[in-house]
């Protein structure tokens, strides 16, 4: 059919006063009652029927339903309850399915903000659904209940749709204005009329008297609405607060809460309402932009606080305040909305799109631009901080989850605050994208659907952190940041106890302690005896330790990764002290070379010897875990003062994965002969068996040749194998020359966790001739990804550690990689990829004793 034809809406009188309804049009219907909105829609369903159209009853509401099962009336049900996302593109889905000229009745609009609790998304899901259904050329109603939401969701709701009617009943009449009605206009139109819905006929009002009833009802319906200046966000927490003034707080309200706000985990939920008080509710809403969830890393951050000083109340001296801000998951969908992107998120959601359009997504949520109303509430945000160091964290709704840490997924960007409003304002808002447009990282695509996340609703909220430092000439840091981890799943000692927790500490931006940094060692510390190196020497001590420092420089707005050395200048000796230590026998070589000088190295060691610090870290980390009832990971901060006064900023806690429950494996004997690789005390990860499928080799001395520049295309070729061996449901062994993942090529090979999601083992391959050296990074995002992934991690060294290293063991085998990488022709000799036949390789976690090979009797 034609677009724009006339339709016929089975009442004569309305088909007259619109000059009929036409295909295309979205009609909705303001009504006081679904009672009204049936005097429409059953003469409607009745023509249509009879007219032989494609007619569908869209049923998702909460009240009772609007049409019954008849002949010639197909009916679809959706559950609003999946989240806007999911449920959004079911109903596109089924729009899709039914092609052009269809006819549709939905249920209320209304009874969207019931379930999502805001009028915001309500009005967005009306925002994408119309304008699909006017190019199908279809005809849709739409119920929505009056004086329920804000003036600006209605607004939205007018300004999208074909055709707005003002519906009101009373004294036995049913009245229609029309409010809104596109591209036709006739005489009298837009004036009030009486409908007879038997007869079908609609007369205009004109005699002084029924008009003056028609506005003293509409008068009445008016007064009765609530305030429609606030979204129903912003009235239900008005009213939270009302009772609350008034001595009641209903579990019915906390709960709403919680689920509106915070989380729909059930194991979270329980805790927050163990720990919350009704005044912290108040206070999270006074300082959130938008509405929505705040997302996972804030309900973490927040839960943690409060269990933190609820249980240990005597180091509340010692624990730095938070004054964050959340920007609601509402927002993400409103930016992509408004910015036109709905299209490219829907195909991005196809199993075709999945990849294919998350670079043109990522790009549009790069270039977006922000509402009005929410580029003022970041004005007054940042006026809030003043020139105060921030941080934009991803919040996202999976984020930092039970089994679904996300670690270094999405992205965190520093902002300085240092320059003019706008210029402030400015950075904010790229900040702000950049975390919005890193939904689409490749790495974050692929750990999604490794997980089986990749359909669920995935919003993004926003967590904005003061920085936690101090200002050290031109630049900020605090004086130690990192993580830290209830339950160490790496035995660094035959002593250690590994229930007694773990910190990885820095100093400086905690960035380098979750990073995988060049030529850098964080410090690691055992809290069953923190003050204790890993190293014996102090030469040891010093090669393994921190060589840069992260700062942000507040003369050039940035973030910088500076030598130590060029900084010791802007630091004062007792904070040189507290994070470094002499090296007095390199200081005793140079003075023999008449070249003396102090010769400083960090490993936070006089910070670690502060057993009050260690201590309250300790039973941070242990009562997390015990209310939890999960071992937990935490990012923290550090600043101390001159007389070693210390303040712990806690800025982050999720459950920590640690694997599928381990155990003992039975390493069975393997001849001399059949032993690919042996390591002792070199790996991490539970204790198992794995078969290999695929071995992939990186030849050490080709990589280190290979042209510095021409290097991340190693890390593409091993993507193009992960790609090609997951489609065939293949698991790899990699062998790794140096650290996996490293920023810096000549360490390693720079890949993502895309690159290596396909791996059921990794081996980063030391090599003395070309200066390859492993790092077991525990602690780092690119560990606890492998952690999560269940991929076994190791080293294989030139020492005792690796009894048994076969480098040549599979030079009898086909090498597939000219095969599947036949364009990469300068790797050919770097890369070796061969399927050997029943080979095993086994992890003894109690014993560290890893062994890969052929076993006896074994196919």
């Amino acid at each position: 059919m034609a677009a724009f034809e006339r339709i016929l809406s089975g009442s004569s009188g309305l088909d007259e006063m619109l000059d009929n309804i036409r295909l295309g049009d979205n009609v909705v219907w303001q009504v006081t009652t679904l009672e009204e909105f049936q005097c429409f829609t059953l003469p409607f369903v009745r023509q249509a029927i009879a007219d032989g159209r494609n007619l569908i009853y869209m049923r998702f509401g909460n009240h009772e339903p609007l049409l019954s099962p008849q002949p010639g009336l197909k009916i679809y049900e959706f559950d609003s309850n999946e989240g806007f996302e999911t449920f959004t593109v079911n109903i596109r889905n089924r729009i899709t399915e039914e092609g052009f000229d269809a006819f549709y009745v939905f249920d209320s609009l209304s009874s969207l903000q019931s379930v999502w609790y805001t009028d915001l998304m309500m009005g967005n899901f009306f925002r994408v659904t119309c304008p699909y259904l006017f190019i199908l050329d279809t005809v849709a109603y739409f119920p929505l209940l009056r004086g329920r939401h804000s003036y600006d969701a209605v607004a939205k709701i007018r300004d999208t749709t074909q055709l707005l009617l003002d519906v009101h009943s009373g004294n036995g009449k049913l009245y229609l204005q029309p409010l809104k009605v596109w591209n036709r206009n006739l005489p009298e139109m837009f004036l009030p009329h009486i409908c007879n819905m038997e007869t079908g006929e609609c007369t205009t009002l004109r005699g002084g008297i029924p008009l003056s009833r028609y506005y003293q009802l509409a008068d009445e319906a008016e007064a009765e609405s609530q305030d429609q200046n606030l979204d129903s966000y912003d009235r239900f927490f008005a009213l939270a607060r009302l009772e609350y003034k008034h001595g009641t707080f209903s579990e019915e309200t906390e709960d709403q809460i919680i689920e509106s706000t915070m989380t729909k985990d059930a194991r979270l939920h329980e805790r927050i309402k163990q720990y919350f008080k009704p005044k912290d509710y108040f206070k999270l809403r006074d300082r959130m932009v938008g509405s929505g969830a705040i997302g996972g890393k804030a309900c973490g951050m927040l839960l943690a606080r409060r269990i933190v000083s609820t249980l240990l109340p005597e180091y509340a001296a010692y624990t730095e305040p938070h004054d964050s801000f959340y920007i609601g998951s509402d927002v993400f969908y409103t930016y992509i909305v408004s910015n036109g992107c709905w299209k490219t998120r829907i195909a991005q959601r196809t199993k075709e799109g999945y990849y294919s359009e998350a670079e043109p997504l990522r790009q549009a949520l790069l270039s977006g631009e922000f509402p009005a109303d929410i580029r003022e509430k970041f004005r007054a945000l940042l006026e809030y901080y003043s020139g105060s160091p921030i941080i934009v964290r991803s919040s996202s709704f999976l984020e930092d989850g039970f089994n679904n840490a996300f670690a270094g997924k999405y992205e965190s960007v520093f902002c300085v605050n240092q320059g003019t409003p706008e210029e402030c304002l400015e950075a904010f808002e790229d900040a702000v994208r950049t975390v919005y447009a890193s939904t689409m990282d490749l790495s974050a695509l692929e750990y999604r659907r490794q997980r089986g996340l990749e359909n669920q609703d995935e919003q993004m909220a926003v967590l904005v952190q003061r920085v936690s430092g101090a200002f050290w000439g031109d630049y900020y840091f605090p004086a130690a940041a990192g993580v830290g981890y209830s339950h160490s799943l790496y035995r660094m000692r035959k002593d250690m106890d590994m229930s007694a927790g773990l910190l990885r500490i820095v100093a400086g931006l905690g960035t380098r302690a979750v990073d995988r940094p060049e030529n850098d060692y964080p410090r690691l510390a055992s809290l069953d005896r923190p003050a204790v190196s890993l190293y014996s020497s102090v030469a040891d001590k010093h090669r393994y330790s921190q060589r840069n420092i992260d700062v942000l420089d507040v003369s050039d707005n940035q973030i910088k990764t500076l030598t130590f050395d060029s900084v010791m200048d802007q630091l004062p000796l007792w904070y040189k002290k507290a994070v470094m230590e002499r090296d007095y026998e390199a200081e005793a070589t140079l003075k023999r070379l008449n070249r003396w000088r102090q010769v400083w190295f960090i490993n936070c060691q006089k910070l670690l010897a502060n057993r009050e610090f260690t201590t309250y870290m300790q039973k941070i980390l242990q009562v997390l875990d015990e209310v939890y009832g999960n071992p937990v990971d935490i990012e923290y901060t550090v600043n101390i003062d001159e007389e070693g006064e210390f303040a712990v900023n806690l800025v982050q806690c999720r459950p920590l994965y640690t694997g599928a429950e381990g155990g003992t494996v039975q390493i069975p004997e393997i001849a001399r002969k059949d032993t690919f690789f042996s390591l002792k005390d070199s790996s991490m990860g539970d204790s198992g068996e794995i078969r290999v499928d695929v071995v992939v080799q990186i030849d050490p001395i080709g990589y280190y040749e290979y042209p510095y520049n021409m290097k991340p295309k190693v890390a593409e070729a091993l993507r193009k194998l992960n790609l090609y061996y997951r489609e065939l449901g293949k698991k790899i062994l990699l062998m790794t020359p140096g650290r996996i993942g490293t920023s810096s090529p000549e360490l390693g090979v720079p890949v993502t966790f895309a690159a290596i999601s396909n791996c059921c083992g990794i081996c980063e391959v030391s090599d003395n001739r070309a200066g390859y050296m492993p790092e077991l990074s525990y602690g780092s995002h690119m560990f606890q990804d492998l952690v999560e992934a269940d991929i076994f991690y190791g080293a294989v060294w030139n020492d005792h550690r690796t009894p048994v290293y076969e480098e040549n063991f599979f030079a009898g085998l086909e090498n597939h990689f000219v095969d599947i990488c036949p364009d990469m022709e300068s790797m050919f000799a770097m890369f070796r990829v061969v399927e050997p036949e029943g080979l095993y390789c086994w992890n003894d976690a109690k014993e560290g004793r890893t062994v890969c090979g052929y076993p006896k009797n074994r196919s």
